[in-house]
């Protein structure tokens, strides 16, 4: 049993204002692997004037210097890597070697692209040759509350952190509770980079308690959050009491359209993509758009796929997928995959129950459902499972208007090999994000959505702007 009850504030591991104990739960089998405190209004009054504290000597530190210590954490993440690993796996069910190469992987990733950004990155610049007496500073927002969910843990600190830091930005950083160890992890490097005292910080707690407090808190500028798109909304209203700047990056209904001239691999690449973290990504694949000419086929060949996935504990080494992350996640898919049923919906992979063989764990049945309308609740509501609904379409426009019905716009995907239709289709889907012909985004590209999806922008020099302002200086005189 690990106890992590301290919390990282003004850079020193604190004691919490009082006894608030938590148990984090291993999703593989449903037993208690850490107690962690949450923190209370003290605590984040703390953390926030520590940060606040420091804004000042850390805005002013030059650029280079704030790459610099980002260089070093980077350096410091690898060395500690495996224990990342560990602690994803064993809080959230990411199968160990998913948790070492994509949990992990992608926090250096992250890391490095925002240093590649922020070298290339003007901060300090003239407007232009008609305005030689101009100038436009890009300086930091402030203090930020960073809010992290449990899905992609250090995937979502280092795309928050990393942009922060470079920015200028000093910072709060509250986790999910669900799985709090990897960011706990994540201080005690920070610490041992030499990032100056009061820039980091770390509260663990609820969104109700800490969270709640962050988005409220007068001393806080900005709001950076990844989360359910209902969390999403009650921040937002909490933070216009005092003008913040909210950044969001919420749920998403992606769909990935399939041609009748896509590739052979096209439905088994969905299929894998969609249970990939057991389906708990909100870019996740979850509508399959098939036109009609393969649309058989395609059923078959999804069914087939999905009932070839295997479930299994996280920390037992292999390509299978693990367990949701908690008791009230898996009752929720599993009263979707019954909605589906009783709609109307043909399953043809999965349902509900545990796996065969698993009667512990949040464990959950690979499923697909075929024959769906865009109107069912397993087409509209976002699942977070390994659940894939299958929809055949027609024509072009069909497809266009199917992809777009939907409150969410984070991404979606073609599968064709017309690259003018390809193009077509990137151009009207009402999205973030478009990936085409399983070609995922490159290095630095931003990653976020529109309508209930959220805004802003995650990643590069997208991400590191969302956490600066833009100062306009006239009668600049030239040094």
């Amino acid at each position: 049993m690990i106890e992590k009850r301290d919390f990282y504030i003004n850079g020193a591991w604190v004691a919490p204002a009082q006894a608030n104990d938590f148990e984090v739960i291993d999703p593989s089998t449903e037993e208690a692997c850490a107690v962690i405190s949450l923190g209370d209004k003290a605590d984040t009054d703390a953390a926030v004037a520590a940060a606040k504290a420091a804004l000042p000597g850390w805005m002013a530190t030059p650029v280079a210097e704030r790459i610099a210590l980002v260089e070093k954490l980077i350096e410091i993440y690898g060395k500690r890597s495996e224990e990342m690993a560990q602690a994803m796996s064993i809080e959230m069910g990411a199968p160990i070697d998913m948790a070492r190469s994509q949990q992990v992987g992608a926090g250096s990733y992250h890391l490095q692209n925002f240093i590649n950004a922020a070298k290339a990155y003007d901060f300090d610049a003239p407007l232009g040759d008609h305005a030689p007496n101009d100038r436009i500073i890009h300086e930091a927002v402030g203090v930020a509350a960073l809010i992290t969910p449990w899905n992609w843990p250090m995937n979502q600190v280092t795309l928050k952190v990393g942009a922060a830091a470079v920015a200028g930005c000093t910072m709060v950083l509250k986790p999910s509770e669900q799985s709090p160890l990897n960011a706990m992890l994540f201080a005690e490097i920070m610490d041992e980079a030499g990032f100056p005292k009061g820039v980091f910080n770390l509260v663990n707690g609820d969104g109700t308690g800490v969270g709640s407090q962050l988005t409220a808190h007068p001393d806080v500028d900005m709001v950076s959050f990844t989360g359910s798109t209902r969390a999403g909304t009650a921040i937002s209203k909490s933070a216009a009491e005092t003008l913040k700047k909210v950044h969001l990056e919420l749920g998403g209904k992606g769909a990935n359209v399939i041609f009748d001239d896509a590739d052979d691999k096209a439905v088994k690449r969905g299929v894998l993509h969609m249970m990939n973290n057991t389906g708990q990504s909100c870019n996740a694949p979850s509508r399959m758009l098939v036109q009609k000419g393969i649309y058989d086929q395609a059923v078959a060949t999804a069914a087939e796929v999905a009932s070839k996935v295997t479930v299994g504990p996280a920390s037992e080494s292999g390509r299978h997928i693990g367990p949701v992350v908690n008791e009230l996640q898996w009752n929720k898919i599993q009263d979707l995959i019954q909605k589906g049923i009783d709609e109307g919906a043909k399953l043809v992979a999965g349902g509900t129950g545990r796996p065969d063989g698993l009667n512990k764990g949040f464990y959950v049945k690979p499923t697909v459902f075929a024959d769906a309308n865009n109107q069912m609740v397993v087409a509209r509501e976002e699942i977070f499972g390994p659940v894939l609904t299958m929809i055949p379409f027609d024509t072009e426009e069909e497809a266009i208007e199917i992809a777009n019905d939907t409150p969410y716009g984070l991404t979606n995907y073609v599968q064709t090999q017309d690259s003018a239709r390809a193009n077509r289709m990137a151009r009207v889907l009402r999205s973030g994000m478009v990936e085409i012909n399983g070609k995922s985004r490159s290095a630095g590209a931003p990653f976020g959505g529109m309508k209930q999806s959220g805004n802003g922008r995650e990643g590069g020099s997208w991400g590191i702007e969302d956490f600066l302002e833009v100062k306009a200086v006239g009668g600049w005189t030239p040094e």
